[in-house]
């Protein structure tokens, strides 16, 4: 008789996943007990969420491209190789912390938690279940985490702007910089990538389940959509705030 462990081998045999939630999870109680324990505790919690990622983004980027490299452009459909499954155990872990923070700290941010959750559906599905597919989910992540570090760190300084000066040059200085590449590799770059998957998959997605394929590219253009959102939105706010600023013209 099969056991449910001859389904999903690796999950059982490997513990990636749990080092790297540990890893995480000291990470953010770090911040949360050490670093950030005199602050108040709504932005308490918000910046050790912040300081938590800016130990997943540039490295998942970083491990993405290492584990993306070797193989030729559009290989979409082709078997998970065991450096591209490490890399989506590394970011499961991290969503997984990231969505227990939001539940914990802030579960009325309905968009944040269903952000986590769509993304931990498409790792998990892609990692545990479907056991191909990961160079395009990876291709997309260093395009969701290039940004990482510079938004993390202009989402840090808006935290303490209010009674810190310099945050506040900081924010003044970052806001156009960060909103334009973001709205670059969100805006213009993401979707050119999606709308190539999508059609790759439509015409030759040889060895993926539809729905899996199907329901990725959803994800990911929905994903994509309200990120765009998310920065036109700032990007209004920051024109107004620089109409009423006396100093916009120094």
């Amino acid at each position: 008789m099969e056991e449910i462990s001859d389904y999903f081998p690796e999950a059982f045999r490997s513990h990636q996943t749990l080092l790297f939630f540990a890893y995480f999870l000291t990470v953010y109680f770090s911040a949360y007990f050490l670093l950030f324990r005199r602050w108040d505790p709504t932005p308490r919690a918000f910046a050790s969420s912040c300081f938590t990622s800016l130990f997943h983004g540039t490295p998942a980027a970083l491990l993405s491209l290492a584990a993306t490299y070797p193989h030729p452009p559009r290989s979409y459909s082709l078997p998970n190789t065991p450096s591209q499954d490490s890399v989506l155990e590394f970011s499961t872990a991290y969503f997984l912390i990231d969505l227990l923070h939001y539940l914990l700290f802030f579960p009325s941010d309905l968009l944040f938690i269903i952000h986590h959750v769509a993304t931990l559906y498409v790792l998990l599905t892609c990692r545990y279940l479907v056991l191909r597919g990961a160079y395009p989910i990876l291709l997309l992540l260093i395009l969701a985490e290039v940004t990482s570090p510079c938004q993390n760190t202009w989402s840090l300084a808006r935290t303490c702007r209010s009674h810190s000066p310099s945050a506040d040059r900081l924010v003044r200085f970052l806001s156009p910089k960060f909103y334009t590449f973001y709205s670059i590799v969100r805006g213009v770059i993401a979707p050119l990538y999606v709308l190539d998957l999508a059609y790759s998959y439509w015409k030759d997605g040889r060895g993926m389940p539809g729905w899996a394929w199907t329901s990725w590219v959803v994800i990911m253009a929905v994903g994509i959509a309200a990120s765009m959102l998310w920065v036109r939105n700032k990007w209004s706010v920051w024109r107004k705030e620089r109409d009423l600023d006396p100093r916009k013209k120094d």
